[in-house]
């Protein structure tokens, strides 16, 4: 008996997470890459970020937050999006996750039924795909 269920079994490798690491390796082996994989930054983080993380661990904010992002995180975003893209929103607007996938995921199980239909501009195949077979959704 596998400890798998049977909707993980229905997923297959990504082919994402494949050529990123096919690009890790090209690149241990000294070939000059350019990954077209994920979508992680191709620059260090810049010190201003670490240096606020570090100011962060050492006044103890360490502690869980609420799941869609802090007031204080919220904020910010909203002031960046009004200074810098001239777009207004609101705190209760804005939500903030570990990633894209993450973001698509809660927003996709919040609001999909199991025989709902949902259609995708292009059929790619991209993990949010895996969500909806692993959920047994229509695509």
């Amino acid at each position: 008996m596998s400890i798998i269920s049977d909707s993980l079994k229905r997923i297959k490798p990504s082919p994402t997470i494949a050529v990123t690491q096919k690009a890790r390796e090209l690149r241990a082996a000294g070939k000059d890459v350019i990954g077209l994989g994920a979508g992680e930054p191709d620059f260090d983080t810049p010190d201003n970020i670490k240096n606020a993380a570090i100011k962060a661990i050492k006044s103890g904010d360490t502690k869980y937050t609420a799941v869609d992002g802090t007031p204080a995180l919220k904020k910010a975003i909203v002031d960046k999006f009004k200074r810098e893209n001239k777009i207004n929103y609101t705190t209760d607007q804005i939500t903030v996750g570990t990633g894209g996938k993450q973001v698509l995921y809660n927003a996709f199980m919040a609001t999909l039924n199991k025989d709902d239909e949902v259609i995708i501009p292009a059929r790619l195949e991209l993990v949010e795909n895996k969500f909806f077979i692993m959920l047994s959704w229509q695509l």
